[in-house]
Order: C-alpha cells, then sequence, then structure tokens
C-alpha cells in the first residue's frame, strides 16, 4: 500500500439485489467484476422460498455474469409466515442456501410476502440456529405509529433483543445498519451477532436526500439518517473491529420508477461499490482497515475461506456516468455524474 494505491484481497458483498430478467443481466456484472462472492437477496416476484426456486435463480444470475467465470452467487430464502422449515434446513445442507432473509413484512421493496410476526418463524428460527444457518434481517420496525426515522432503533429493543434471548446462539446479520443505535448494539453484543454498513451509508445523511429538494435517487431503505449516525458507522466501518463487514444493499430501479410520484427505495452503487468504500478509509486515514472490512471479516463470520485472488485501486480520478444503458430500464448509478478519487485498476 502507498498513497497512491492499494492492493487487497479480493472482496466480496454480503447483500446484493440483482434483481431478475433484463435488468438481472445488465446490473450483475458491475457486482462480478468486483466481487468474488455476494450474498443474493430474494426479495423478487414472486420471493425466493424454495430449494427449487434458489437452484433456478443462480442458474439465471450466472448466465448474466458468464463473463466473470469465477463469481459465485450465494443464495438466500425469503422467510414467510409458513416457510417450510424442512426445505429451508435441507436446502443449506446441500450448500443452496447461504443464509435466510428476514423481511418484515411491509418494510421496502418487494417484501409484501414478510413476515408478519417474528413468532411465527419461530420454529425456522430455532432450526437455523441447530444448523448454524445465519439469519440476514432487515432491521425495521413497520407499524404505522413508527417514524420512519426511528424503525430502527425501535426494531432493536421490540424484536431484536427478544429473539436473542430466546435464541442466543442464532447467527443473526443486522444487515445495512444506519444508526449509532445499531453500531452500539452490535459492539455489545455476542459474536454471533455482526452486521453489514453501505457505501451511501457512510457518505450520505438526510440532509443530502432532502436539503434543497428531494434527491429520489437517494432514497434507500432503511433511509439516511442524522449526521450523527452516519459518524458513528464511519468510526464502526473503520474501527477494525471484526464484527462490521462490507454489504453494498447495491439496489437497481429503472429512472422511470425513481422519479416517480411514489419512488421506489434503492441505490445503484454497483458499478464503483469498492472505489466508494475506499474513498471513505482514504478520508479516515484507515486504509490499512480496509482490506479487513471488504475482504477479511464476511468470510470468517461466514464460515467460508477467504478469497485468494488480489485486486489492486488506484488513486486516479475517474467519472461516474450520468446513467447506466439507454434503454426502459436505464439507471442513474450512485454519484452519477461525479468525479471518483480511486479506480479499480
Amino acid at each position: 500500500m502507498t498513497a497512491d494505491s492499494i492492493t487487497l484481497i479480493k472482496p466480496d458483498d454480503w447483500h446484493v439485489h440483482l434483481r431478475d430478467g433484463e435488468m438481472l443481466k445488465q446490473v450483475a456484472p458491475y457486482t462480478a467484476r468486483q466481487f468474488a462472492r455476494a450474498i443474493i437477496m430474494p426479495n423478487l416476484v414472486p420471493p425466493i422460498t424454495s430449494t427449487a426456486m434458489a437452484v433456478d435463480y443462480r442458474h439465471r444470475i450466472l448466465a448474466a455474469t458468464r463473463d466473470y467465470p469465477d463469481f459465485q452467487p450465494l443464495m438466500t430464502a425469503y422467510l414467510t409466515d409458513d416457510i417450510d422449515s424442512n426445505d429451508l434446513i435441507e436446502g443449506h445442507q446441500q450448500g443452496v442456501f447461504t443464509a435466510a432473509k428476514l423481511y418484515p413484512a411491509g418494510a421496502t421493496t418487494n417484501s409484501s410476502h414478510g413476515v408478519t410476526d417474528i413468532k411465527n418463524i419461530y420454529p425456522a428460527l430455532e432450526a437455523m440456529q441447530k444448523q448454524g444457518m445465519p439469519l440476514l434481517v432487515h432491521g425495521e420496525m413497520v407499524d404505522s405509529d413508527i417514524d420512519i426515522f426511528d424503525r430502527e432503533a425501535c426494531f432493536i429493543d421490540t424484536i431484536m433483543q427478544p429473539l436473542l434471548k430466546d435464541m442466543p446462539e442464532l447467527k443473526v446479520v443486522f444487515e445495512h445498519i444506519t444508526t449509532k443505535d445499531a453500531a452500539d448494539f452490535v459492539m455489545s453484543s455476542g459474536d454471533n451477532i455482526a452486521a453489514t454498513i453501505t457505501a451511501h451509508h457512510l457518505q450520505i445523511n438526510r440532509n443530502d436526500m432532502l436539503v434543497g429538494g428531494i434527491k429520489p435517487h437517494l432514497y434507500c431503505l432503511p433511509v439516511a439518517k442524522r449526521e450523527q449516525h452516519r459518524q458513528a458507522l464511519r468510526q464502526a466501518a473503520t474501527s477494525g473491529n471484526k464484527k462490521f463487514f462490507l454489504g453494498t444493499d447495491t439496489a437497481p430501479h429503472a429512472i422511470d420508477d425513481k422519479e416517480s410520484a411514489c419512488g421506489c427505495a434503492g441505490i445503484f452503487t454497483a458499478p464503483h461499490a469498492i472505489e466508494h468504500y475506499t474513498h471513505v478509509f482514504d478520508e479516515e486515514n484507515a486504509l490499512d482497515k480496509l482490506e479487513a472490512f471488504a475482504s477479511i471479516n464476511g468470510p470468517n463470520f461466514y464460515g467460508l475461506p477467504i478469497n485468494k485472488e488480489r485486486i489492486t485501486l488506484v488513486k486516479k480520478c475517474q467519472q461516474v456516468s450520468e446513467t447506466i444503458k439507454d434503454n426502459i430500464l436505464s439507471i442513474v448509478p450512485y454519484k452519477a455524474g461525479e468525479s471518483l478519487a480511486w479506480r479499480l485498476d
């Protein structure tokens, strides 16, 4: 590592939305070109709720990333109130499911089939605890009387703490954390609790989304919070703490679906994901901590081998495209039209 370049073990992305169909073909190569593995979110229409569905989806992803034959999509199951626990565990034992995802019903994109009451899936969670299968959590309470900026903190008190009291050995990834509350909770919990942090939550706060006019391409769920929370996330990510690792939550939506009267939630960070993280760690004078966050902590938590390949980033300006593609599925990427300080070599 020098002031102008850094070489890392090839990173993994532990939270990715690839969609399906033509959108999948369009966006998947951006993730595959820079990451060795990626945890694939199951909130399709219909959601991925069975081993057979996951196998089929994995084949479609591999076809979309054929130019990167070493890329490994790691599949997840979408938990529903009536999830088949036997199929879930068999899928994990067969190496199809790496983890299972808890979406509270109505919490985010395509979550209408999600869990309405955590008690409904206790049999599945107990089986997962026994098997050592990780639970991935979208940690937000969605009751209508809870302010959107308080959803994550409320989830910790109402759902997460009681769940872990009932199942103290369950492996849990608190995904895309956005608050100091969540960072503190993860740090104070046992080694079976970890968290992913997105690049955009390290870089933007709610003012970036709202001041001077609403910026639909910075709208995501969980929504960006106050500056004090952003600073807490930066401290956590760059601390070297083994509990935190890279998960972009890259979430593409066509421009018409973002720039509408009821715009979709999601930020498309995939085209330059590792460069965004590198920029943050450089700003925090913590480039020496980037490899652990991006390439080591995640595999260690999931019990997977560390990648053998390496990548190099150089401090060389590049400009982010205004849009990705020029068709009905055109997407505005994160930091569109802006100049980035780092480039994947």
